[in-house]
């Protein structure tokens, strides 16, 4: 589970702000505990999947699974949205009760970055962005080799 790490500044976690007719979506980024490189494998992608979808109160978009940290799009499944924290927390637990390799534990850095977007256009800028990852960490030579990211629901702007 998470252990807390000493000397290490936690981001703040802002409330959403609500906009008239606009989406509330953030951009997520989760690491590995000591930023280890055991994240990105073939048998780790359903355990996100299934944690992802079993904490109904928020819904996954885009994802991009590094070897050491997750990128991610979310959006609440219900207004006024859950606590961000709460279901973080509920879906690493439950992608850590059903690791495929018990000896990689602890899995998790206890927190946490998120940011609102603001409008369409920085979705659309960060997606393209997280995507290109693998080939900037040298991976993969083209974006759409890389084997660990997809869509599990559309976030519409």
């Amino acid at each position: 589970m998470d252990e807390p790490e000493s000397g290490r500044k936690h981001p703040a976690h802002h409330p959403f702000v609500e906009r008239h007719n606009e989406p509330i979506i953030v951009f997520l980024t989760v690491c590995s505990k000591d930023r280890k490189r055991i994240l990105a494998s073939a048998d780790v992608v359903p355990v996100f999947k299934t944690a992802w979808a079993s904490a109904k109160s928020w819904l996954v978009g885009r994802y991009v699974i590094m070897p050491d940290h997750v990128h991610l799009f979310c959006a609440p499944a219900t207004i006024p949205p859950e606590p961000l924290e709460q279901w973080v927390r509920y879906w690493k637990n439950l992608a850590s009760k059903n690791w495929p390799r018990p000896n990689e534990h602890p899995i998790w850095q206890r927190d946490f970055w998120d940011t609102q977007l603001r409008r369409n256009e920085n979705y659309e800028e960060k997606w393209n962005y997280v995507l290109e990852n693998p080939v900037r960490a040298g991976l993969v030579a083209k974006s759409e080799d890389w084997l660990y990211h997809g869509e599990l629901n559309i976030l519409e702007w």
